[in-house]
């Protein structure tokens, strides 16, 4: 009996000395809740002034460099098409030949007429020099001269028109072979063998596009023209004088061409229905694989930023008002907000006119935690990379031999 008496106060005694403890723990918790949160970790980068590539990407479309639209000069049938449709063909090459009889015919005739005038002439000639002589001596009239020296003339105007008659009637014959006047690649015919031409008709035989190089028409608004302008003036950009000229292509699908072009001109002329100008660019097209006609977009280098800079596009947020700002971190931890001005999208960056200055951290990710006023901690941002690889997303295109 007694030692069941001490077993309960022993086991009295642990679950006391349990609850004890229990309390204890209790209040250690209570004591960590009560302590100070920790500091908000953000990532940043640090924004320095770089020389960037300004460039803009402008729509056009692909026309041939050469473009000749082949027509008869002569009436006539066709007896023969000389060239595969779709082929390509090289200046001088024979494409169509018309019925020659007729002109063959026409100038052995005035061959014949010219030879004619010109057998007649010795003895006119003969007997007006006779006429002079005898003139001298009054064994003639004077009007016998007179006719005998017309008739000389007259027989000098007539081998003179019939030489012209020769010349029109070869012309006329050659004319019945239809050559091509450039190379390039035909297209296809609107006659077949026995169709019936007429000189200089409406509709063309065919049309030969040269496309090796190629022309792309492209077009800039007049105000982006003032305000490069505007900014070369100001010293905000300076012109590449080496590649200034250099073109990248962007057919349909968004692939870059591998062939660099060259800007050619910039027209001297606003089109008062659009507002913007063309360039023109010309571009080698080996291999034919740019078309007449294809739209195509141009990146046109502007010219360079000496001191440009970039934040990357995730750093920059808008504010109710809808103007673009950024969180910054100063030397003591804490957190700002900047008001930017922002120009225009590089790759995956902002180029910003104002508002950051070289040297401050823009804060990149952790921006849910940071408010302006509170104290946070900076790391750099692990994501951050040069400049220069976020704007490599066309890659440079290869120049022509």
């Amino acid at each position: 009996m007694l030692t069941r008496v001490l077993w309960q106060d022993v086991l009295g005694l642990a679950a006391l000395l349990v609850f004890f403890f229990g309390l204890l723990g209790c209040g250690g918790d209570q004591g960590q809740q009560g302590g100070p949160p920790p500091v908000p970790e953000v990532a940043t980068v640090t924004v320095q002034p770089q020389p960037v590539e300004l460039t803009t990407e402008l729509p056009g479309r692909t026309s041939a460099y050469l473009v000749a639209e082949i027509r008869p000069q002569v009436n006539g049938i066709i007896q023969k098409r000389h060239f595969r449709e779709g082929g390509e063909v090289k200046a001088g090459q024979l494409l169509y030949q018309i019925d020659p009889a007729p002109f063959q015919a026409a100038y052995d005739s005035a061959k014949a007429s010219l030879g004619k005038a010109q057998a007649n002439l010795p003895a006119v000639r003969l007997r007006t020099e006779r006429y002079k002589e005898l003139l001298a001596d009054r064994a003639v009239s004077r009007q016998d001269y007179d006719d005998a020296a017309a008739a000389l003339e007259q027989a000098q105007a007539e081998i003179k028109y019939w030489q012209a008659a020769v010349a029109a009637a070869r012309i006329n014959l050659d004319y019945t072979r239809v050559t091509a006047p450039i190379s390039g690649r035909i297209g296809k015919s609107s006659v077949t063998d026995g169709a019936l031409v007429t000189a200089y008709q409406p509709t063309a035989l065919a049309t030969i596009q040269q496309l090796d190089p190629i022309y792309v028409d492209v077009t800039q608004s007049s105000a982006e023209l003032l305000r490069l302008q505007r900014q070369m003036a100001a010293g905000q950009i300076s012109p590449d004088g080496k590649n200034g000229r250099q073109v990248r292509i962007l057919l349909e699908d968004g692939t870059a061409y591998p062939l660099a072009g060259l800007l050619q001109f910039r027209d001297i002329t606003v089109d008062p229905t659009t507002g913007s100008v063309t360039v023109r660019i010309i571009v080698p097209n080996p291999e034919h694989l740019l078309l007449p006609g294809m739209f195509v977009r141009a990146v046109v280098q502007e010219g360079i930023a000496p001191q440009a800079i970039l934040v990357p596009q995730q750093g920059v947020s808008r504010n109710p008002k809808g103007e673009a700002i950024a969180l910054v971190v100063d030397d003591a931890g804490v957190v700002q907000q900047r008001l930017l001005t922002l120009g225009r999208a590089i790759g995956a960056h902002w180029l910003v006119s104002e508002g950051l200055k070289p040297g401050e951290r823009v804060i990149v990710e952790g921006m849910l935690n940071a408010r302006p006023g509170t104290v946070v901690r900076a790391v750099p941002w692990e994501g951050a990379k040069p400049a220069q690889e976020s704007l490599g997303a066309i890659p440079p295109p290869a120049k022509a031999n």
